[in-house]
């Protein structure tokens, strides 16, 4: 990963978004995200949003890495993923982007489809797993009995191999979710897009 977002969540316990944390090159936090992560001994690259979430402390004394992006037809996330893109850095790990809120939760799981229309290699890593946006056919690699979600957007024709249950054109979220894994690698085969989540208690 060239770059990782920490958005305004719950911070992350697991291992796994914890190892990508402390070891990214360059760290983006979303406005008051930055709060756990500079009293847990951090300074990010840069901090950015309305500034409106963001302690008066940190506010004082990063002002100057504080990006003030004040146009509200975008989140956060996207604003920091923009920012990104906009430097050249395309492969980005999102950590932080759920819990708190449930709306937010849902905003932000759904717009990593907008990030592959704008040519962003982007996974969203949380406590109990990955979301993976994705378009046509992918195979990732897996366990036996690994659960795995496919939360379709625009995709037709799906069809996976390595999966216990088979799969259709879903219309709704929910019914591409809790399928499992049935060899070491599973793929997908569809035109179009969709999000893949891989469940695991302990990231791999």
């Amino acid at each position: 990963m060239e770059a990782v977002v920490l958005a305004n969540g719950e911070y992350p316990a697991n291992p796994l978004p914890l190892k990508i944390l402390a070891e990214a090159p360059y760290v983006v936090c979303c406005d008051g995200g930055a709060d756990e992560y500079i009293r847990r001994g951090n300074t990010p690259d840069v901090i950015i949003g309305d500034g409106d979430s963001l302690s008066d402390e940190n506010r004082r004394k990063f002002g100057h890495i504080l990006h003030r992006i004040s146009d509200q037809e975008t989140n956060d996330q996207t604003k920091a993923v923009n920012f990104l893109l906009a430097q050249g850095k395309r492969h980005i790990a999102i950590i932080g982007a759920t819990g708190k809120r449930e709306d937010h939760t849902l905003g932000n799981i759904s717009l990593l489809i907008d990030y592959l229309r704008a040519g962003a290699d982007v996974r969203t890593y949380t406590d109990y797993g990955i979301f993976i946006p994705c378009q046509g056919t992918r195979t990732f690699p897996s366990h036996p009995g690994q659960q795995v979600s496919i939360i379709n957007f625009t995709a037709r024709g799906l069809h996976g191999k390595g999966l216990v249950y088979p799969l259709s054109d879903f219309t709704n979220w929910w019914q591409g979710t809790l399928n499992e894994c049935t060899d070491t690698e599973f793929t997908i085969e569809a035109e179009g897009e969709y999000l893949v989540f891989l469940n695991d208690t302990v990231l791999r």
